[in-house]
């Protein structure tokens, strides 16, 4: 063999490997935006690992600290999914073009379309893995819970001084009153929230569970949470926690109405995913059984995938309900009207 005969192949053969690299990079590597901050997500990420073969690159950060390094990176953004929670921040990534729509079977057939973005033919940009409810709790010793067994009872005169939420502007709070705005319309939520204001025990401040604990210690009657901060409080070994979960009353709002407000965790390809086929194959192993029982046991939420056994006692012990059916979707884009009405009222 010739030396440039040589030369030629050794050239050949390096471009060959050169072209295969990225492919190759595609077939082990995500890079996964995550807004979810619980150390049970270590379990799933590493079981997608074990099934796959795909390592998984993650950075964790507040929704909008994730969205702004989006919006900074560009197209030269590494993110192959952007995983975040509650519709009104998946609406925002949305409308912020931060997602790109994927055509799935498997999405399709195992998420319900009320629990994802609308699909207008070319798929749909993000898509619920769990669901979450928004719950009234009440102090057992000074409120009756006849009371309490709608979202409007909140506005009712009769809780005067006895009413405690997180911040209007949070998300969760948005997507409540953007669905109350959905059913009751934008004048009457507003009449709502104007009522619910008039009812504060106190300005709203902290999490949701901190407004567990002020229910239970008597600084409020009646609050407000998501249904993971209650039974993570029930699943505690703290004797102080339970004697918090002991003094509650827990109920499922709007039972005999429109159904207990919900909520999701919900996921999408990024806009500029380089390893877009491992993106999507990562979505669908979050509607996989395994990965949706770990989302239920380990975090204490709800599959969004029929059928699926969850081995949680605590989460189960809370029964069921009937669930409100409107869109996630809908109300994403409420949030609009929501941040109005909390202006207008002074919900902050």
């Amino acid at each position: 063999m010739t030396r440039p005969t040589f030369q030629a192949l050794l050239c050949a053969v390096l471009m060959a490997g050169a072209a295969a690299a990225p492919a190759l990079a595609e077939e082990k590597v995500l890079n996964l935006y995550s807004a979810r901050h619980y150390q049970t997500d270590e379990a799933l990420y590493a079981d997608f690992t074990r099934q796959t073969g795909i390592r998984i690159n993650r950075i964790e950060a507040g929704a909008e600290a994730l969205l702004e390094r989006l919006r900074s990176e560009g197209a030269r953004s590494p993110a192959d999914v952007v995983l975040l929670v509650d519709a009104a921040r998946l609406w925002k990534a949305q409308v912020e073009g931060m997602f790109q729509p994927v055509k799935s079977a498997t999405l399709q057939a195992r998420i319900p379309a009320s629990l994802r973005a609308k699909d207008d033919g070319h798929g749909s940009e993000w898509f619920g893995v769990s669901t979450r409810a928004r719950v009234i709790v009440y102090n057992k010793a000074r409120i009756d819970a006849a009371l309490v067994q709608d979202y409007a009872d909140l506005a009712r005169p009769e809780l005067k001084g006895k009413v405690c939420t997180r911040s209007g502007a949070h998300p969760y709070m948005l997507s409540l009153i953007g669905a109350m705005s959905e059913h009751l319309g934008e004048q009457k939520a507003e009449q709502w929230a104007s009522g619910v204001v008039a009812n504060f025990a106190r300005k709203p401040r902290g999490g949701d569970t901190d407004q567990i604990r002020a229910v239970a210690s008597g600084e409020c009657g009646v609050a407000l949470t998501n249904t993971y901060y209650l039974v993570r409080l029930m699943r505690s070994d703290k004797p102080a926690d339970k004697e918090v979960v002991a003094r509650i009353g827990v109920v499922w709002p709007d039972q005999k109405g429109f159904g207990t407000h919900v909520n999701v965790s919900g996921a999408g390809v990024a806009k500029n995913a380089p390893n877009r086929e491992n993106a999507i194959r990562f979505l669908e192993y979050l509607a996989s059984d395994s990965a949706q029982a770990y989302l239920a046991d380990g975090n204490n939420e709800w599959p969004v995938v029929a059928g699926v056994k969850i081995r949680n006692p605590e989460l189960e012990s809370l029964g069921k309900f009937k669930a409100d059916a409107l869109p996630i979707a809908s109300i994403g884009r409420a949030q609009v009207t929501a941040s109005k009405i909390i202006d207008r009222v002074g919900w902050r």
